[in-house]
Protein backbone atom coordinates (compact mmCIF):
# COMPACT_ATOMS: atom_id res chain seq x y z
CA UNK A 1 0.00 0.00 0.00
CA UNK A 2 1.44 3.34 -1.02
CA UNK A 3 1.84 5.93 1.76
CA UNK A 4 -0.89 8.51 2.10
CA UNK A 5 -0.14 11.96 0.83
CA UNK A 6 0.32 14.47 3.64
CA UNK A 7 -0.17 18.21 3.60
CA UNK A 8 1.42 20.35 6.29
CA UNK A 9 -1.12 22.77 7.77
CA UNK A 10 0.57 25.59 9.69
CA UNK A 11 -1.72 27.46 12.11
CA UNK A 12 -2.35 31.12 11.39
CA UNK A 13 0.10 32.94 13.64
CA UNK A 14 -2.14 35.99 13.96
CA UNK A 15 -5.23 34.02 14.96
CA UNK A 16 -3.65 31.42 17.21
CA UNK A 17 -1.29 33.65 19.16
CA UNK A 18 -4.14 35.98 20.10
CA UNK A 19 -6.29 33.01 21.13
CA UNK A 20 -3.51 31.74 23.38
CA UNK A 21 -3.56 35.04 25.25
CA UNK A 22 -6.82 33.92 26.85
CA UNK A 23 -5.66 30.51 28.04
CA UNK A 24 -6.50 31.44 31.64
CA UNK A 25 -3.64 33.35 33.25
CA UNK A 26 -4.06 36.32 35.52
CA UNK A 27 -1.12 38.56 36.44
CA UNK A 28 -0.22 36.65 39.62
CA UNK A 29 -0.17 33.22 38.00
CA UNK A 30 1.69 34.59 34.96
CA UNK A 31 4.55 35.97 37.05
CA UNK A 32 4.63 32.79 39.16
CA UNK A 33 5.12 30.77 35.98
CA UNK A 34 8.21 32.82 35.17
CA UNK A 35 9.57 32.24 38.68
CA UNK A 36 9.18 28.50 38.03
CA UNK A 37 11.65 28.89 35.16
CA UNK A 38 14.09 30.76 37.39
CA UNK A 39 13.96 27.97 39.96
CA UNK A 40 14.58 25.39 37.22
CA UNK A 41 17.63 27.46 36.19
CA UNK A 42 18.98 27.11 39.76
CA UNK A 43 18.59 30.81 40.55
CA UNK A 44 19.30 31.94 44.08
CA UNK A 45 17.73 35.36 43.61
CA UNK A 46 14.76 36.60 41.58
CA UNK A 47 13.95 40.30 41.17
CA UNK A 48 10.54 41.50 39.97
CA UNK A 49 10.33 45.15 38.96
CA UNK A 50 7.22 47.22 38.14
CA UNK A 51 8.05 50.47 36.36
CA UNK A 52 5.26 52.98 35.69
CA UNK A 53 5.84 55.24 32.69
CA UNK A 54 2.42 55.62 31.09
CA UNK A 55 2.25 53.71 27.81
CA UNK A 56 5.93 52.84 28.20
CA UNK A 57 5.44 51.08 31.55
CA UNK A 58 7.08 47.70 31.92
CA UNK A 59 7.38 44.68 34.19
CA UNK A 60 10.61 42.72 34.49
CA UNK A 61 11.57 39.39 36.05
CA UNK A 62 15.32 38.79 36.31
CA UNK A 63 17.32 36.02 37.96
CA UNK A 64 20.90 34.98 38.62
CA UNK A 65 20.47 31.45 37.28
CA UNK A 66 22.49 29.49 34.75
CA UNK A 67 21.41 31.54 31.75
CA UNK A 68 20.87 30.36 28.17
CA UNK A 69 22.76 30.37 24.89
CA UNK A 70 21.29 32.01 21.78
CA UNK A 71 19.88 28.76 20.33
CA UNK A 72 18.45 27.84 23.74
CA UNK A 73 16.59 31.17 23.96
CA UNK A 74 15.24 30.70 20.44
CA UNK A 75 13.94 27.25 21.38
CA UNK A 76 12.48 28.64 24.61
CA UNK A 77 10.53 31.18 22.54
CA UNK A 78 8.92 28.40 20.51
CA UNK A 79 5.31 27.59 21.39
CA UNK A 80 5.54 23.99 22.56
CA UNK A 81 9.31 24.14 22.99
CA UNK A 82 11.16 20.85 23.05
CA UNK A 83 13.23 20.08 26.13
CA UNK A 84 13.69 17.22 28.53
CA UNK A 85 12.13 17.99 31.89
CA UNK A 86 13.61 16.51 35.05
CA UNK A 87 11.17 14.83 37.41
CA UNK A 88 11.50 17.73 39.87
CA UNK A 89 11.10 20.52 37.26
CA UNK A 90 8.17 22.87 37.78
CA UNK A 91 7.65 23.30 34.02
CA UNK A 92 5.67 20.82 31.92
CA UNK A 93 4.11 21.89 28.62
CA UNK A 94 6.72 24.11 26.94
CA UNK A 95 4.17 26.94 26.82
CA UNK A 96 4.50 28.80 30.12
CA UNK A 97 7.02 31.52 29.20
CA UNK A 98 5.11 32.55 26.08
CA UNK A 99 1.49 32.11 27.10
CA UNK A 100 2.04 33.55 30.59
CA UNK A 101 3.85 36.61 29.26
CA UNK A 102 1.66 37.37 26.27
CA UNK A 103 -1.46 37.00 28.40
CA UNK A 104 -0.36 40.28 30.03
CA UNK A 105 1.60 42.18 27.37
CA UNK A 106 2.03 42.61 23.60
CA UNK A 107 5.82 42.59 23.58
CA UNK A 108 7.94 39.92 25.25
CA UNK A 109 11.74 40.21 25.30
CA UNK A 110 14.12 37.64 26.77
CA UNK A 111 17.82 38.28 27.34
CA UNK A 112 20.28 35.85 28.87
CA UNK A 113 23.95 35.47 29.77
CA UNK A 114 25.36 31.99 30.27
CA UNK A 115 29.07 32.69 30.71
CA UNK A 116 30.65 34.04 33.88
CA UNK A 117 33.88 34.97 32.09
CA UNK A 118 32.48 36.80 29.06
CA UNK A 119 29.73 39.38 28.84
CA UNK A 120 28.07 37.92 25.76
CA UNK A 121 24.33 38.49 26.00
CA UNK A 122 21.75 36.98 23.64
CA UNK A 123 18.26 38.45 23.26
CA UNK A 124 15.06 37.50 21.43
CA UNK A 125 11.66 39.18 21.20
CA UNK A 126 8.05 38.36 20.38
CA UNK A 127 5.99 41.38 19.24
CA UNK A 128 2.27 40.82 18.70
CA UNK A 129 1.95 43.89 16.48
CA UNK A 130 4.57 42.42 14.14
CA UNK A 131 2.83 39.02 14.16
CA UNK A 132 -0.50 40.68 13.33
CA UNK A 133 1.05 42.54 10.38
CA UNK A 134 3.11 39.67 8.95
CA UNK A 135 1.08 36.64 10.15
CA UNK A 136 4.29 34.65 10.65
CA UNK A 137 5.82 32.78 13.59
CA UNK A 138 8.94 34.92 13.69
CA UNK A 139 10.87 36.38 16.59
CA UNK A 140 13.34 39.26 16.51
CA UNK A 141 16.99 38.53 17.20
CA UNK A 142 17.92 41.72 19.03
CA UNK A 143 21.35 43.13 18.30
CA UNK A 144 23.42 45.10 20.79
CA UNK A 145 21.99 48.42 19.61
CA UNK A 146 18.39 47.19 19.89
CA UNK A 147 18.47 46.21 23.55
CA UNK A 148 17.28 48.62 26.21
CA UNK A 149 19.11 48.97 29.49
CA UNK A 150 15.98 47.74 31.25
CA UNK A 151 16.44 44.45 29.35
CA UNK A 152 20.19 43.83 29.69
CA UNK A 153 21.12 45.93 32.74
CA UNK A 154 20.79 43.10 35.29
CA UNK A 155 23.12 40.89 33.21
CA UNK A 156 26.15 43.18 33.18
CA UNK A 157 27.78 41.65 36.24
CA UNK A 158 26.43 38.09 36.44
CA UNK A 159 24.86 35.21 34.55
CA UNK A 160 21.11 34.83 34.45
CA UNK A 161 18.00 35.58 32.45
CA UNK A 162 15.82 38.67 32.12
CA UNK A 163 12.20 38.61 30.94
CA UNK A 164 10.77 42.00 30.02
CA UNK A 165 7.09 42.75 29.41
CA UNK A 166 6.21 45.90 27.47
CA UNK A 167 2.98 47.21 25.94
CA UNK A 168 1.07 46.14 29.04
CA UNK A 169 -2.38 46.24 27.46
CA UNK A 170 -3.85 43.66 29.84
CA UNK A 171 -2.26 45.13 32.98
CA UNK A 172 -2.83 48.82 32.22
CA UNK A 173 -6.23 48.64 30.52
CA UNK A 174 -7.02 52.30 31.19
CA UNK A 175 -8.23 54.90 28.72
CA UNK A 176 -5.60 57.27 30.11
CA UNK A 177 -2.56 55.00 30.66
CA UNK A 178 -0.45 57.82 32.11
CA UNK A 179 -3.03 58.98 34.68
CA UNK A 180 -3.09 58.53 38.45
CA UNK A 181 -5.61 55.68 38.22
CA UNK A 182 -3.25 53.72 36.00
CA UNK A 183 -0.32 54.32 38.35
CA UNK A 184 -2.39 53.35 41.39
CA UNK A 185 -3.63 50.26 39.56
CA UNK A 186 -0.09 49.12 38.84
CA UNK A 187 0.95 49.63 42.46
CA UNK A 188 -2.08 47.67 43.69
CA UNK A 189 -1.23 44.88 41.26
CA UNK A 190 2.27 44.77 42.76
CA UNK A 191 0.85 44.50 46.28
CA UNK A 192 -1.36 41.57 45.29
CA UNK A 193 1.59 39.89 43.58
CA UNK A 194 3.69 40.26 46.74
CA UNK A 195 1.13 38.24 48.71
CA UNK A 196 0.68 35.65 45.98
CA UNK A 197 4.37 34.90 45.48
CA UNK A 198 5.00 34.79 49.22
CA UNK A 199 2.28 32.15 49.46
CA UNK A 200 3.03 30.05 46.36
CA UNK A 201 6.80 29.86 46.93
CA UNK A 202 6.90 29.98 50.73
CA UNK A 203 8.79 26.69 50.96
CA UNK A 204 11.50 27.96 48.61
CA UNK A 205 11.77 31.26 50.50
CA UNK A 206 12.20 29.55 53.87
CA UNK A 207 14.56 26.86 52.59
CA UNK A 208 12.10 24.00 53.21
CA UNK A 209 11.92 23.03 49.54
CA UNK A 210 14.00 20.08 48.37
CA UNK A 211 16.51 22.09 46.37
CA UNK A 212 20.15 23.01 46.82
CA UNK A 213 19.76 26.55 48.09
CA UNK A 214 17.27 28.94 49.59
CA UNK A 215 15.52 31.32 47.20
CA UNK A 216 15.41 35.07 47.68
CA UNK A 217 12.78 37.15 45.88
CA UNK A 218 12.42 40.91 45.71
CA UNK A 219 9.62 43.12 44.43
CA UNK A 220 10.83 46.60 43.55
CA UNK A 221 13.81 46.04 45.80
CA UNK A 222 11.81 44.92 48.85
CA UNK A 223 12.12 41.29 50.01
CA UNK A 224 9.05 39.12 49.48
CA UNK A 225 8.19 37.51 52.79
CA UNK A 226 7.06 33.87 52.93
CA UNK A 227 3.52 33.12 54.09
CA UNK A 228 3.10 29.84 55.95
CA UNK A 229 -0.59 28.84 55.64
CA UNK A 230 -0.29 26.47 58.60
CA UNK A 231 0.98 29.04 61.13
CA UNK A 232 3.48 26.51 62.45
CA UNK A 233 5.35 29.20 64.38
CA UNK A 234 2.26 29.80 66.51
CA UNK A 235 2.46 27.86 69.82
CA UNK A 236 -1.25 26.96 69.72
CA UNK A 237 -1.23 25.47 66.22
CA UNK A 238 -1.93 21.73 66.32
CA UNK A 239 -0.88 19.09 63.82
CA UNK A 240 -4.00 16.94 63.55
CA UNK A 241 -2.93 14.20 61.15
CA UNK A 242 -0.12 13.10 58.86
CA UNK A 243 0.25 10.16 56.48
CA UNK A 244 1.36 9.00 53.04
CA UNK A 245 -1.39 7.79 50.70
CA UNK A 246 -0.87 5.81 47.50
CA UNK A 247 -2.46 6.83 44.20
CA UNK A 248 -2.74 4.39 41.32
CA UNK A 249 -1.88 5.78 37.85
CA UNK A 250 -1.57 4.27 34.38
CA UNK A 251 2.21 4.23 34.80
CA UNK A 252 2.22 2.80 38.32
CA UNK A 253 1.75 3.98 41.88
CA UNK A 254 2.55 7.39 43.28
CA UNK A 255 2.65 8.73 46.81
CA UNK A 256 0.84 11.79 48.19
CA UNK A 257 2.09 13.15 51.52
CA UNK A 258 -0.66 14.57 53.76
CA UNK A 259 -0.37 16.87 56.77
CA UNK A 260 -3.36 18.44 58.53
CA UNK A 261 -3.21 21.43 60.89
CA UNK A 262 -5.72 23.12 63.16
CA UNK A 263 -4.88 26.80 63.52
CA UNK A 264 -5.62 28.65 66.78
CA UNK A 265 -8.82 30.55 67.27
CA UNK A 266 -8.38 34.32 67.18
CA UNK A 267 -7.88 34.77 70.93
CA UNK A 268 -5.11 32.15 70.99
CA UNK A 269 -2.92 33.76 68.33
CA UNK A 270 0.19 35.47 69.63
CA UNK A 271 -1.10 38.85 68.39
CA UNK A 272 -3.78 40.52 66.30
CA UNK A 273 -1.23 41.05 63.55
CA UNK A 274 -0.40 37.34 63.51
CA UNK A 275 -4.11 36.49 63.26
CA UNK A 276 -4.63 38.93 60.38
CA UNK A 277 -1.47 37.75 58.65
CA UNK A 278 -2.59 34.14 58.67
CA UNK A 279 -6.06 34.93 57.35
CA UNK A 280 -4.43 34.75 53.92
CA UNK A 281 -5.05 36.65 50.66
CA UNK A 282 -8.64 35.32 50.40
CA UNK A 283 -9.40 35.64 54.17
CA UNK A 284 -10.27 32.94 56.65
CA UNK A 285 -13.37 31.23 55.28
CA UNK A 286 -11.99 30.85 51.76
CA UNK A 287 -8.53 29.82 52.95
CA UNK A 288 -9.73 26.70 54.79
CA UNK A 289 -9.23 23.33 53.17
CA UNK A 290 -6.54 21.88 50.92
CA UNK A 291 -3.16 23.38 50.13
CA UNK A 292 -1.86 21.32 47.24
CA UNK A 293 1.84 21.34 46.37
CA UNK A 294 3.49 20.08 43.21
CA UNK A 295 7.21 19.73 43.77
CA UNK A 296 7.04 22.05 46.82
CA UNK A 297 5.35 24.75 44.71
CA UNK A 298 1.80 25.58 45.79
CA UNK A 299 -0.84 24.92 43.13
CA UNK A 300 -4.02 25.41 45.17
CA UNK A 301 -4.52 27.53 48.28
CA UNK A 302 -7.68 26.60 50.14
CA UNK A 303 -10.96 25.01 49.12
CA UNK A 304 -12.26 21.48 49.67
CA UNK A 305 -12.23 20.23 46.05
CA UNK A 306 -15.96 19.45 46.27
CA UNK A 307 -15.42 17.08 49.21
CA UNK A 308 -17.32 19.42 51.52
CA UNK A 309 -18.43 23.04 51.65
CA UNK A 310 -16.66 25.86 53.43
CA UNK A 311 -18.08 26.55 56.88
CA UNK A 312 -17.41 29.32 59.37
CA UNK A 313 -16.99 26.77 62.16
CA UNK A 314 -14.32 24.80 60.25
CA UNK A 315 -12.25 27.70 58.92
CA UNK A 316 -9.28 26.77 61.14
CA UNK A 317 -8.67 23.49 59.27
CA UNK A 318 -5.91 23.50 56.63
CA UNK A 319 -4.43 20.41 54.99
CA UNK A 320 -1.24 20.08 52.92
CA UNK A 321 -1.21 17.57 50.06
CA UNK A 322 2.19 17.01 48.40
CA UNK A 323 2.87 15.24 45.12
CA UNK A 324 5.63 15.18 42.51
CA UNK A 325 5.22 16.04 38.79
CA UNK A 326 5.04 12.34 37.87
CA UNK A 327 1.44 12.49 39.17
CA UNK A 328 0.46 15.48 37.00
CA UNK A 329 -1.96 13.47 34.89
CA UNK A 330 -3.68 11.99 37.94
CA UNK A 331 -4.16 15.49 39.39
CA UNK A 332 -5.28 17.03 36.03
CA UNK A 333 -2.70 19.84 36.12
CA UNK A 334 -3.39 22.47 33.45
CA UNK A 335 -1.03 24.84 31.62
CA UNK A 336 -1.44 27.74 34.04
CA UNK A 337 -0.83 25.48 37.07
CA UNK A 338 -3.82 27.19 38.66
CA UNK A 339 -6.24 24.26 38.62
CA UNK A 340 -6.01 20.79 40.12
CA UNK A 341 -8.37 17.87 40.59
CA UNK A 342 -8.11 15.14 43.22
CA UNK A 343 -7.91 11.58 41.89
CA UNK A 344 -10.92 9.46 42.85
CA UNK A 345 -8.82 6.93 44.77
CA UNK A 346 -7.29 9.75 46.81
CA UNK A 347 -10.71 11.21 47.61
CA UNK A 348 -11.86 7.87 48.96
CA UNK A 349 -8.81 7.56 51.20
CA UNK A 350 -9.02 11.17 52.39
CA UNK A 351 -12.70 11.19 53.29
CA UNK A 352 -12.59 9.63 56.80
CA UNK A 353 -9.51 11.64 57.74
CA UNK A 354 -11.14 14.89 56.60
CA UNK A 355 -14.15 14.18 58.77
CA UNK A 356 -11.94 13.81 61.85
CA UNK A 357 -9.87 16.91 61.06
CA UNK A 358 -12.97 19.02 60.49
CA UNK A 359 -14.47 17.79 63.77
CA UNK A 360 -11.36 18.86 65.66
CA UNK A 361 -11.35 22.24 63.92
CA UNK A 362 -14.96 22.80 64.96
CA UNK A 363 -14.12 21.92 68.55
CA UNK A 364 -11.29 24.45 68.64
CA UNK A 365 -13.47 27.14 67.03
CA UNK A 366 -16.31 26.56 69.52
CA UNK A 367 -14.06 26.44 72.59
CA UNK A 368 -14.19 29.38 74.98
CA UNK A 369 -11.23 31.79 74.99
CA UNK A 370 -8.85 31.18 77.86
CA UNK A 371 -7.08 34.51 77.95
CA UNK A 372 -7.54 38.11 76.78
CA UNK A 373 -6.71 38.88 73.19
CA UNK A 374 -3.15 40.32 72.91
CA UNK A 375 -2.63 43.64 71.18
CA UNK A 376 1.16 43.71 70.83
CA UNK A 377 3.27 43.39 67.68
CA UNK A 378 3.64 40.13 65.81
CA UNK A 379 5.87 37.45 67.25
CA UNK A 380 5.68 35.36 64.10
CA UNK A 381 8.64 33.11 63.43
CA UNK A 382 10.06 31.88 60.14
CA UNK A 383 7.58 31.97 57.33
CA UNK A 384 4.98 34.14 59.07
CA UNK A 385 6.35 37.68 59.05
CA UNK A 386 4.05 40.40 57.72
CA UNK A 387 5.04 41.63 54.27
CA UNK A 388 4.65 45.25 53.27
CA UNK A 389 1.98 44.44 50.74
CA UNK A 390 -0.03 42.27 53.13
CA UNK A 391 -0.32 45.12 55.64
CA UNK A 392 -2.12 47.19 53.05
CA UNK A 393 -4.11 44.31 51.63
CA UNK A 394 -5.56 43.13 54.95
CA UNK A 395 -6.37 46.51 56.45
CA UNK A 396 -10.16 46.19 56.13
CA UNK A 397 -10.71 42.47 56.78
CA UNK A 398 -13.37 41.12 59.18
CA UNK A 399 -13.11 38.38 61.75
CA UNK A 400 -16.16 36.26 61.01
CA UNK A 401 -15.64 34.24 64.18
CA UNK A 402 -16.61 37.11 66.47
CA UNK A 403 -18.17 39.61 64.09
CA UNK A 404 -15.69 42.24 65.23
CA UNK A 405 -13.84 44.46 62.84
CA UNK A 406 -10.12 43.64 62.78
CA UNK A 407 -7.92 46.29 61.22
CA UNK A 408 -4.17 46.36 60.81
CA UNK A 409 -1.88 49.18 61.84
CA UNK A 410 -2.26 50.86 58.45
CA UNK A 411 -5.80 52.04 59.31
CA UNK A 412 -6.20 52.03 63.08
CA UNK A 413 -3.43 52.94 65.51
CA UNK A 414 -5.41 52.93 68.74
CA UNK A 415 -4.50 49.35 69.74
CA UNK A 416 -1.18 49.12 67.90
CA UNK A 417 2.07 49.01 69.82
CA UNK A 418 4.41 50.91 67.49
CA UNK A 419 7.79 49.19 67.40
CA UNK A 420 10.95 50.23 65.50
CA UNK A 421 10.43 47.31 63.13
CA UNK A 422 6.89 48.47 62.46
CA UNK A 423 8.20 51.96 61.68
CA UNK A 424 10.78 50.45 59.32
CA UNK A 425 8.09 48.44 57.56
CA UNK A 426 5.84 51.50 57.16
CA UNK A 427 8.71 53.55 55.75
CA UNK A 428 9.58 50.88 53.19
CA UNK A 429 5.94 50.55 52.17
CA UNK A 430 5.56 54.31 51.81
CA UNK A 431 8.67 54.43 49.63
CA UNK A 432 7.35 51.72 47.38
CA UNK A 433 3.91 53.29 47.08
CA UNK A 434 5.42 56.66 46.17
CA UNK A 435 7.81 55.16 43.64
CA UNK A 436 10.91 56.09 45.63
CA UNK A 437 12.05 52.59 46.63
CA UNK A 438 15.49 53.12 45.09
CA UNK A 439 15.97 56.32 47.05
CA UNK A 440 14.95 54.49 50.22
CA UNK A 441 17.62 51.87 49.54
CA UNK A 442 20.23 54.65 49.43
CA UNK A 443 18.89 56.08 52.70
CA UNK A 444 19.01 52.62 54.31
CA UNK A 445 22.62 52.15 53.18
CA UNK A 446 23.60 55.49 54.73
CA UNK A 447 21.82 54.67 58.00
CA UNK A 448 23.54 51.29 58.11
CA UNK A 449 26.94 52.94 57.82
CA UNK A 450 26.39 55.85 60.19
CA UNK A 451 23.96 54.34 62.74
CA UNK A 452 24.04 50.54 62.52
CA UNK A 453 22.06 50.19 65.74
CA UNK A 454 19.17 52.16 64.17
CA UNK A 455 19.43 50.09 60.98
CA UNK A 456 19.10 46.85 62.97
CA UNK A 457 16.25 48.18 65.11
CA UNK A 458 14.23 49.14 62.01
CA UNK A 459 14.61 45.63 60.64
CA UNK A 460 16.36 46.82 57.46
Amino acid sequence: MSPKETIEVVPSAKRLVHSLRDIGYDLNHAVADLVDNSIAAKAGRVDITFCFDGEDSWIRVSDDGLGMSGPAITEAMRFGSERDYEVTDLGKFGLGLKTASLSQCCRLSVASRASKTTRRIEARQWDLDHISRKNTWSVFNLGAGERSDSLVGPLQEATGTVILWEKLDRVLSYKVPWGNKAKTGLLQAAEGLDLHLGMVFHRFLTGEARRRKKLRMFLNGTPIEPWDPFARAEPKTKEAWGDELEVQTDSGRGVVRCSAYILPRKDDFSSDRAFQRHSGPAKWNRQQGFYIYRGDRMIQSGGWCRMRTADEHTKLARIALDFQPDLDEAFSINVTKARVGLPRSLREQLSPHIDRVVKRAREVYDSKPRRPRPTGGSTDGKGSGTSNASVAATSTSKDHGTGASATTNSTDHRDQHVTPRHIGSVLREAARRSGTAEAMKSVAAEVRQSHPEVFDALGW
